[in-house]
């Protein structure tokens, strides 16, 4: 299910960089564990909570890294708990890591939530006009690890078949067997390099006066999602600027805002944060009905 790859390119822009940007600067301890479970939420709506798992068993160990740095390096705080070399670990310190690491780990998240629907075709359609230069050489960019990996998985489920396994065997078989997927992969690469030129040449790719084509129309439900997005943010910006939801975790932890407005703000971030899950649900609710219906 991917209701939000309908939408219009600039819609899924807006929304991503909102999140993505909101996920980095709002600090708030409410607000972080909002955005991290609707971005997991999302993210397994998108790839299958199974492969969810094993994204989130393999960011673990960034988490509890960044996790503990912060109390180590950072003796900031007016609650210490225990000494480590005459040196104050503090409840502060220890908080504002989990929190920082909560962030990272979310970005990385919403991230992938991000290049799952905005893919290089909606990139250039947003920013070819703009700029075709740059906004090809991003997409080219971000397309390449992707492509790279499973290209790579190719290769070496077809290396398998011939004997040559990187898992198993000595070290200098399994090395060997590295060194030619290796090579394959790189030959590979800059085949598709040359394809990938010719190929712009051969459409009159960077001439004068070309023209460009675009599938993407903006249409009404499109306005109506990116105002209501909009909106969702405005009302973000006005509780942070205005210091509803401000939070400080130095040098002492601060009370969370518990007032009427508040939790106003806060229901609105979770609406903005869980709105792609929503509308997949509302089409999912949608299909089902129509299915019933023939």
């Amino acid at each position: 299910m991917r209701a939000l790859d309908s939408y219009h390119p600039i819609v899924i822009f807006t929304y991503f960089c909102s999140v993505i940007l909101f996920s980095m600067f709002f600090m708030h301890p409410i607000f972080l564990a909002i955005s991290l479970l609707s971005s997991i939420i999302y993210l397994g709506v998108l790839k299958g909570f199974h492969k969810t798992k094993k994204t989130i068993l393999l960011s673990i160990p960034i988490f509890l890294l960044i996790a503990i740095s912060n109390p180590i390096f950072s003796h900031k705080g007016v609650t210490p708990l225990f000494y480590v070399n005459y040196n104050p670990i503090t409840l502060e310190s220890i908080i504002y890591g989990l929190s920082m690491a909560s962030m990272i780990i979310t970005v990385i998240y919403w991230f992938s939530c991000y290049n799952e629907i905005m893919t290089s075709d909606k990139f250039i359609s947003l920013f070819g006009q703009v700029s075709p230069n740059i906004a090809l050489i991003i997409s080219m960019t971000l397309n390449t690890i992707p492509r790279m990996k499973s290209q790579i998985k190719l290769i070496s489920n077809s290396q398998k078949t011939l004997g040559m396994y990187v898992t198993s065997g000595s070290i200098m078989k399994r090395a060997k067997s590295s060194i030619r997927i290796l090579s394959i992969l790189i030959t590979w690469a800059l085949e598709n390099a040359i394809d990938t030129a010719d190929s712009m040449k051969s459409r009159g790719y960077g001439l004068k006066g070309r023209s460009s084509y675009s599938i993407f129309k903006f249409r009404k439900n499109d306005l109506i999602l990116l105002s209501y997005i909009i909106f969702l943010v405005i009302i973000s910006l006005y509780g942070e600027f205005f210091d509803y939801i401000s939070f400080s975790y130095y040098p002492y932890i601060t009370d969370i805002n518990s007032s009427s407005f508040a939790i106003l703000l806060y229901f609105s971030y979770l609406l903005l944060m869980t709105l792609p899950v929503a509308i997949e649900f509302k089409e999912e609710i949608k299909w089902r009905s129509s299915i019933s219906k023939i």
